[in-house]
């Protein structure tokens, strides 16, 4: 349970150090993918404490997530719909449900 949690703190530390620039264009494509990255971290965390975790579901549920999110935007943007709103509130309410189950099994433990 600790690797998860370092590597994240590890993956926002080197992100803060280095100071990249992204276009404005991208900008709602990158924060939804972003958000549906962590949604499966999070996903993890709690597969993890519930010793249910699976590497390849992990993994490809990361990626189909993320890819799926920034396709929705895609979609939105040459439709001219701000589908981008519905991705982050989608993997918003996730996150903090995983959240949620995380911090209520510690406080059992």
């Amino acid at each position: 349970m600790a690797l998860p949690i370092a590597g994240l703190i590890i993956g926002v530390l080197i992100g803060i150090s280095f100071p990249i620039t992204v276009p404005v264009e991208y900008a709602k494509f990158l924060s939804v993918a972003l958000l549906a990255s962590l949604d499966s971290v999070f996903g993890g965390l709690r597969a993890g404490s519930e010793e249910k975790f699976d590497n390849t579901i992990f993994i490809t549920g990361f990626f189909t997530n993320a890819l799926l999110a920034a396709g929705l935007v895609y979609i939105g943007d040459r439709l001219g719909i701000d589908l981008y709103y519905v991705a982050l509130l989608a993997f918003g309410l996730r996150i903090f449900q995983n959240l949620a189950i995380i911090r209520r099994y510690f406080l059992k433990k």
